[in-house]
């Protein structure tokens, strides 16, 4: 018995969380801004945002479906794949620990075949505000571009989290800012991949910031 509750907790608890995720976006008046030289939301991309904004992208489905999403193997990510498959996204399982390589060959080979990924590019564990290398590499690798979002709500919860993670309140405003595509040149060197890298972690604090001052922050 508690080996089947073992197993079927993350299920029940993602169904749960679902259903809440639902209640806390779906009332929100949500704005949709596009930078000069943003693709059209549905271009194969990698439309990237922080950990702690991805509950209105997620729940409202800024981009045009279908888009995938990378998710680990552990148990929170049980859960985790319970809620983007209810909410319609594609499952690539694996992280940047275990199974971190097979998905990214997933990842690269559902890119090329004309998908889009969603990643939070400082996560799962932080620093927070920073982009890590991996999703750099994944452009590079599939040669789609990256897209930068920036997203803020107002009222609002900032969670004591290292991500300060974003809670919204239901029936209020949010702001969603696409900024400009970044492609990653063909055969780029490690000086290019880090520019680029830079670029891509300004260019996504540039469009929060927007994000917020929309909003009043």
């Amino acid at each position: 018995m508690k080996r089947r509750w073992h197993d079927a907790k993350p299920r029940i608890l993602g169904t749960i969380l679902y259903y809440v995720l639902r209640m806390l976006v779906a009332p929100l008046r949500l704005r949709i801004v596009r930078l000069e030289g943003s693709p059209e939301p549905g271009t194969p991309a990698i439309p990237c945002m922080w950990h702690g904004r991805t509950v209105i992208p997620a729940g409202r489905k800024v981009w045009k479906m279908p888009v995938s999403v990378i998710i680990s193997h552990s148990r929170d990510g049980e859960m985790q794949a319970t809620i983007y498959r209810k909410l319609g996204y594609d499952i690539i399982r694996g992280s940047t620990g275990r199974g971190g390589a097979r998905a990214a060959v997933e990842a690269i080979r559902a890119l090329k075949n004309g998908a889009t990924l969603a990643l939070t590019p400082d996560g799962p564990r932080g620093p927070s505000g920073v982009v890590q290398e991996g999703i750099v590499f994944l452009a590079h690798k599939s040669g789609r571009p990256l897209v930068p979002l920036g997203v803020s709500c107002r009222p609002r919860i900032l969670a004591k989290s290292w991500d300060r993670y974003l809670i919204p309140i239901p029936f209020g405003r949010a702001v969603v800012v696409i900024g400009r595509a970044i492609t990653v040149p063909p055969g780029a060197d490690a000086d290019t991949l880090e520019r680029v890298r830079l670029e891509l972690q300004e260019a996504l604090h540039d469009c929060e910031r927007q994000a917020e001052r929309m909003l009043g922050y």
